[in-house]
Parts: structure tokens; C-alpha cells; sequence
């Protein structure tokens, strides 16, 4: 448990940090802080926090950084806060007021206002994805090379995809796959097909019946994944490129896989009405484990839900943007 004086002291750190990317020392927080308390103080209070894991030393300074256990004690004090504070964002409100006819475009265009102020990645996953569940799967064969898949939802759409079999996949065993999927997946949202069929996989029941179960799973995977491509919009992406954590070439290309993959949508939050923060290893995409995803759900007057999200690094300015999303996903419904 810290002190008032401490927890103080980790916002300060946090924040000092999220502005200069260098590790921060006890100095520069009486410097710019004014906390009223001298070095040496503040030093044994650093040092209680590196024992409690919130912070850390780095190799090559003598100050310290935030520990993704020390955000996330930083996020809850934001939480526990904000209802104490009643915030408005003009711009925010203009752009609402502007597409007072449309939802879809004023909800993009926030979020593309966020991408711009932040210098973030934003994601909107629409409510018809969101809130979208399996009926059922079917497989038509076209020929020996080339088959349609179609998904019918709950809410009586039909998705279709156009597949090309592999020559090492039987259009047989596909069909099999389908079977086995449409039992599996049957009322499942499509936002959590991946997990599910993941989750099911440990039981055996495809491995029982086909030689290729990997490589057809994955298949079917990026058929869903790619039908549910175009009800999502993402901006920002770049960058997330020219922040300093992603100067290396590895990650870049590994953040970008996971783009074009659309592996992205995976580290969204939908499974829950209240605001979810993911840091850094919370965080099931390997591309994303240096990164912080904060999504904010919304629901329509017709009971539909969608979710906001925005996507940077661990060092992020939580402060402003979670006030900034819950304010969007509130006044979403104000829009016809």
C-alpha cells in the first residue's frame, strides 16, 4: 500500500516519463514537480516502489521507469479518480454536431481526430461485428480449387468469402472441418472465433479426423478474420512506427504482420461493458507486448454494442485518453 505522498510520487514518475522517454530521477521531480519534500525523500519513497515492483532501474542511468505493474497502479488511480472530474472536448462535440445524421462517420471521424491528438493507432469494431453471432457455417464447393464459405448471424446476415483450396487440402476434409466448426462455434460472437476454436482445439475432436487439422483450422481463421475485416476501421497505424520503442526492425515488421493479419482485432476487448486496459504481456498478440490497448465499449439505443479502442506503447498518456474515449462512447447514442 503507498502512502499519499507516494502514490504522488509514481504519478509524477509516470507522467515524467511518458513526456521524456529517460528514466527519471529524484531531482528533476523537485524540480518540476514541486513535491515539497527533499531528494533524499523522495529517493527512499523510489526505493520502497522498486521493492514493490512499480518501478525500475535501467542499465544505464541512475533513474528510474514505470514497471507495467507500476501503470497499472497508475491506471487505477485514474480510475478512481475520474468520476470525481466532469470533462468536455469541444472539438469532440463538433464533430458529433457535424454528422448528427451519421453514426458510423462521426464515431470515424473522432477517432481520427484521436489518432491525429495522440499520435496513437485507434481502432472502431462496429456493432454489427461486435455484437454479431454464428448460426451457422456452410461450405460450397465451386470446384476442386475453389469453394465459398458463408456465415449466417443472429441477426440474419449473410457473410460469404471465396476460398482457393490449397493443393495439399482435400476439399473433402474441408467440408469435414466445416462441420465440426458449425458445431463448435455455433453462437459464438465473431469477434471471438479465434479464442474459441483455440479453447476447443485441446479436446482433439478435429485432430480425431483430419491429418491436416493445423493448416485447415488456420484457414478457416483467416476466412473469419477477413470477413469481419471491412466492419472495423483502423487509423493511426503509422504512428505508432515513429515512436521510439519501435525503431527496431524486427517489431516493426512483427506490428505490421499483425496488421495485415488483422491479428490486431484480437487485443480489442469485447467480452465486457466496462472500460478494459491491457499493458504491455497482458496483451495476447506477441506484436503488442511493448504496447497498451485501452478499449471503451458503446451501446445503441437498440441494444447494439461496439467498442472504441486506441493502441500505443505502455508509455502512453492514460490520463488523457481515457477521459477523451469514455466521452466518445457516451455521446455516441446522441447520434441518430
Amino acid at each position: 500500500m503507498l502512502s499519499e505522498r507516494q502514490k504522488l510520487v509514481l504519478k509524477a514518475i509516470v507522467e515524467e516519463y511518458v513526456q521524456s522517454n529517460e528514466p527519471v530521477g529524484s531531482k528533476s521531480l523537485v524540480n518540476v514537480y514541486g513535491l515539497n519534500v527533499s531528494s533524499a525523500t523522495i529517493r527512499n519513497d523510489m526505493a520502497f516502489m522498486e521493492q514493490q515492483g512499480l518501478i525500475e532501474k535501467t542499465h544505464s542511468s541512475s533513474g528510474r521507469i514505470p514497471s507495467e505493474n507500476g501503470y497499472r497502479y497508475y491506471v487505477q488511480m485514474i480510475l478512481s479518480e475520474r468520476e470525481q472530474e466532469v470533462k468536455s472536448f469541444p472539438l469532440i462535440d463538433q464533430i458529433f454536431r457535424r454528422h448528427i445524421s451519421s453514426r458510423e462517420e462521426a464515431i470515424k471521424e473522432s477517432m481520427s481526430l484521436v489518432a491525429e491528438l495522440t499520435n496513437y493507432a485507434t481502432i472502431v469494431l462496429g456493432s454489427q461485428s461486435h455484437n454479431s453471432r454464428i448460426k451457422k457455417i456452410q461450405l460450397v464447393a465451386l470446384d476442386e480449387s475453389r469453394a465459398v464459405v458463408l456465415i449466417v448471424t443472429n441477426h440474419g446476415y449473410v457473410e460469404s468469402k471465396k476460398i482457393l483450396i490449397p493443393e495439399y487440402l482435400n476439399i473433402r476434409d474441408l467440408e469435414k472441418v466445416c462441420l465440426i466448426l458449425n458445431d463448435i462455434l455455433k453462437e459464438c460472437l465473431i469477434t471471438d472465433i479465434d479464442k474459441t476454436i483455440k479453447a476447443q482445439l485441446s479436446d482433439g475432436k478435429i485432430r480425431a479426423y483430419l491429418d491436416y487439422y493445423d493448416e485447415l483450422v488456420s484457414t478457416f481463421v483467416r476466412i473469419f478474420t477477413e470477413m469481419v475485416q471491412d466492419k472495423y476501421f483502423l487509423t493511426g497505424q503509422s504512428n505508432i512506427l515513429s515512436l521510439p520503442e519501435f525503431q527496431d526492425v524486427g517489431k516493426v515488421k512483427e506490428f505490421l504482420n499483425a496488421i495485415e493479419n488483422q491479428e490486431i482485432l484480437k487485443v480489442v476487448e469485447t467480452s465486457t461493458d466496462r472500460i478494459t486496459v491491457r499493458i504491455g504481456q497482458e496483451n495476447t498478440v506477441q506484436a503488442l507486448k511493448d504496447c497498451t490497448v485501452i478499449t471503451v465499449p458503446y451501446e445503441l439505443d437498440d441494444g447494439k454494442r461496439g467498442a472504441i479502442a486506441v493502441l500505443g506503447p505502455t508509455r502512453m498518456e492514460y490520463q488523457k485518453i481515457i477521459p477523451l474515449l469514455e466521452y466518445i462512447a457516451e455521446n455516441i447514442k446522441k447520434v441518430v
